[in-house]
């Protein structure tokens, strides 16, 4: 499995999610955050992965725009991403990824399909369009978000408190419960 194509089949649907942006007021289940910043903080996530891929870090991962065309603000920050990504190079390059440290380029890219995967849900819930992502992404993606809640410095946790889903709650849900989503947002 190569961790650069599970990202670039989440993107990929998240495209189609994200193509018909026109209300960026809209609310979203990240707290506190319309469409528009949502949008913006993916520009700026993919931009500054872009950049630390290619040069072992990014000095800002926080300026996104969207200008006067979210859509194409977006198409184009995954472009460079995957630009960046698709240096075999970039899998065992160090990279520093914002204030969470140094890790191989492998686990870098992993952090981002999380955030690709948990984002693609925010925007689908958003625009009140099913969401059905890479099933293979959707289980890498819960493996790294479990590890990371089982880290001993719960204290820099980069998610929101874990919420409970049922027993028979399935991948994308428990992934969702672990990134502190409520599966059943609307």
């Amino acid at each position: 499995m190569d961790i650069r194509d599970l990202d670039r089949r989440v993107l990929r649907t998240v495209d189609k999610i994200v193509s018909g942006t026109t209300d960026l007021g809209l609310r979203t289940p990240c707290t506190g955050w319309t469409l528009g910043d949502l949008l913006i903080h993916q520009v700026s996530e993919n931009h500054g992965f872009a950049v630390a891929l290619r040069e072992g870090s990014a000095a800002d991962w926080h300026s996104g725009s969207l200008g006067d065309d979210p859509y194409r603000a977006y198409a184009d920050s995954v472009d460079a991403f995957l630009s960046a990504a698709a240096d075999d190079a970039v899998l065992t390059r160090e990279v520093t990824v914002r204030e969470f440290g140094t890790f191989p380029g492998s686990v870098a890219l992993t952090m981002h399909l999380v955030d690709s995967v948990a984002h693609g849900w925010d925007l689908a819930r958003t625009f009140g369009v099913p969401y059905q992502p890479d099933a293979e992404a959707v289980h890498v993606a819960l493996r790294f978000a479990e590890r990371m809640r089982a880290r001993p410095r719960p204290d820099d946790d980069v998610f929101a408190p874990v919420l409970e889903v049922g027993p028979d709650a399935g991948e994308l849900d428990r992934f969702l419960a672990l990134t502190g989503r409520d599966p059943a947002w609307r």
